[in-house]
């Protein structure tokens, strides 16, 4: 069996003082973190989770610490907390659930609220590497993404070599494709 991996790092160390309580629970909880002096470095040795498990009673404090209750973070914790036993101890939030008005990321639409608060980032950027136990084609390459107020956008190592591909003018060559005539003609010669 192949092991697939997303090690990530986000390049910015983020000052506590741009972090909601919650964020920064949820962040720790998504990522592998270290405290920088009053910053926080978050990076993931093998993947960042999309699944956490938080204690009821550390998710309380956190929320009730927080006073951005219409942020994103906020909304999709309480939804889910709501759906829990009262007497439940561990809540799993599942934080890429895109019903939750997430738009289909995870982590991202944190940091970026982060971002829009802050007064000293104007981006945060995250880099991923893309890696296998197995030498798989399909196991093996990069993202990067940069996250703004405004934007989340991002590309992979594939978004790029389409791009050299069609800057080439070999749309029609992709990887495993029969040559188009005339190249295999001038090849063959």
């Amino acid at each position: 069996m192949t092991d697939y991996y997303q090690q990530t790092v986000v390049q910015q160390t983020i000052p506590d003082a741009d972090m909601t309580p919650l964020e920064r629970l949820l962040l720790s909880k998504i990522f592998s973190s270290e405290r920088d002096g009053d910053r926080w470095y978050f990076f993931a040795d093998e993947n960042p989770a999309v699944m956490i498990t938080v204690g009821r009673t550390e998710l309380a404090q956190a929320l009730a610490a927080t006073s951005d209750e219409g942020s994103s973070a906020y909304l999709c914790v309480i939804e889910q907390l709501r759906a829990e036993s009262p007497g439940t101890a561990e809540i799993d939030l599942d934080i890429s659930d895109a019903s939750l008005d997430l738009s289909g990321t995870s982590y991202e639409f944190l940091f970026q609220h982060i971002v829009k608060r802050s007064k000293t980032l104007k981006y945060i950027s995250v880099v991923t590497a893309f890696t296998c136990s197995r030498m798989r084609s399909d196991g093996f390459g990069a993202m990067a993404v940069l996250i703004t107020p405004e934007a989340i956008v991002g590309k992979t190592t594939g978004d790029f070599l389409e791009d050299m591909i069609a800057e080439a003018g070999l749309d029609d060559e992709r990887p495993g494709t029969e040559p188009a005539s005339g190249l295999a003609e001038a090849t063959a010669e």
